[in-house]
């Protein structure tokens, strides 16, 4: 079972409710941390790196001596990653996605394809979690190629939980692409509401069964319930505002660390989300 806890912004919660979902749940789990600009997940977990690996992806390499500057390869470009000057032909490999097409068009076979780093893979593992995170490069534009690094390494033997990027963009899309079931994170607050209607339209889109989760709760009745009312979205879980997680956050200590007793209510989420996948399978314990 693969799930992915994302959220519309930046600041929810999000990790912290991937790390302790992960933690609580009492059979064999992976936790991958998709949000490869800005991994934390690990900064909860104290876990040693025990295994590191380049992320690489293809670039044009234009041989200017067999170049004839007839700009084929600027023009099926659909990305200005080529731009042909007549007298002379560039590439820009930031700009590159590296879908080949250049260098099949090329008539004088000028265009050869190299490996280029764009970021890392870590992993990670304790006696029940396996943990691996992505970073992508300082420098590097596009976070989707560490991303696909990351979700290539799910087992299907386990619950996966993906932590996905903020935001409705390309690396989110990525993160929640072909997983079974997604939880999306929000704060009862007027950014809140707008970013997570963003996030639940793209979700609908895409097909994904998903519900909410409010962090950071004041009022049980908030601009957040009013909205899933009206949007019949399920509300697996509110957390109440506490200062006690707070200070453990700024202690690197997570959720579960600073509110054991949530541990239960995060088992019985992932039971709930068994049955919604497989209605009436899932009996007893997750």
């Amino acid at each position: 079972m693969k799930i992915a806890v994302a959220s519309g912004k930046g600041g929810t919660g999000k990790t912290t409710i991937a790390v302790a979902l992960a933690l609580a749940a009492d059979e064999p789990v992976q936790l991958l941390d998709c949000d490869v600009e800005e991994p934390n997940c690990h900064i909860f977990l104290s876990f040693n790196t025990e295994e590191e690996a380049d992320v690489e992806v293809l670039k044009p390499v234009i041989d200017e001596t067999k170049c004839i500057n007839c700009g084929r390869c600027a023009e099926i470009c659909q990305f200005n990653a080529i731009v042909n000057l007549k007298i002379k032909t560039l590439v820009f490999p930031e700009l590159c996605h590296s879908c080949g097409g250049c260098s099949l068009v090329c008539p004088t076979k000028a265009i050869t394809e190299e490996k280029y780093r764009v970021g890392i893979l870590q992993k990670a593992n304790s006696i029940d979690l396996e943990f691996a995170m992505g970073k992508l490069d300082i420098g590097q534009a596009m976070a989707v190629p560490v991303i696909k690094a990351v979700k290539a390494l799910a087992d299907n033997n386990k619950i996966v939980i993906f932590d996905a990027p903020p935001g409705t963009s390309c690396p989110f899309i990525q993160t929640v692409s072909d997983t079974d079931f997604v939880i999306l994170i929000t704060e009862p607050t007027p950014f809140g509401r707008h970013d997570l209607s963003l996030a639940v339209d793209t979700i609908r889109k895409l097909g994904i069964p998903f519900a909410v989760i409010i962090n950071r709760v004041t009022a049980k009745e908030n601009l957040i319930t009013e909205y899933c009312r009206q949007q019949n979205i399920d509300i697996f879980l509110q957390i109440s505002e506490d200062r006690a997680v707070a200070e453990a956050y700024s202690r690197g200590e997570n959720l579960l660390q600073a509110k054991p007793q949530l541990k239960t209510v995060l088992q019985d989420v992932i039971i709930r989300i068994k049955n919604i996948l497989d209605p009436g399978k899932t009996q007893g314990g997750c």
